[in-house]
């Protein structure tokens, strides 16, 4: 595990690794010390607790955390912290991840989850999101990614 990092990446299975990875590619992009862990909230929820609180304690701002078909480890990750939660459906259940999306957006009041799109377009831009939250407070992030932003308008 990485001593010092600003974002935790929390996928709930190793088939989520395929759409997660784009996340960390991007945290990297711009520069934001990362981890990415997968830990289930429904298989071991313990073990994800204990993560989420190391986490915070060795800097973690903003979880990630991608999850199909059920969904409920953003929801879970919420629950545990009160640092900002996104959420990234992937499209591993019906259809299309549309389950997964539904059980991000619909979090009682209190636990707040900001969800993204499904699957690889979700994974970048919670990464984006992730940063744009961090960079409240950081304006060398901030001109990274207005950089960013400025490379992609000549596209």
């Amino acid at each position: 595990m990485t001593k010092n990092i600003k974002v935790a990446v929390i996928m709930g299975s190793e088939s989520d690794r395929k759409v997660m990875e784009l996340c960390l590619e991007q945290l990297d992009k711009l520069g934001l010390e990362s981890e990415l862990v997968v830990s289930s909230a429904h298989r071991n929820p313990e073990k994800t607790s204990e993560y989420i609180i190391d986490a915070i304690e060795r800097g973690a701002r903003v979880f990630i955390a991608g999850a199909g078909m059920a969904a409920a480890l953003p929801g879970f990750v919420a629950s545990v912290t009160e640092w900002p939660v996104i959420g990234v459906p992937i499209p591993s259940g019906l259809p299309d991840g549309m389950d997964a999306l539904l059980s991000m957006v619909q979090m009682p009041p209190g636990i707040p989850v900001a969800t993204v799109a499904i699957g690889k377009a979700g994974a970048k831009n919670a990464a984006i999101l992730a940063a744009q939250i961090i960079a409240i407070g950081d304006d060398n992030l901030m001109n990274r990614i207005r950089k960013m932003r400025g490379e992609w308008k000549k596209v």
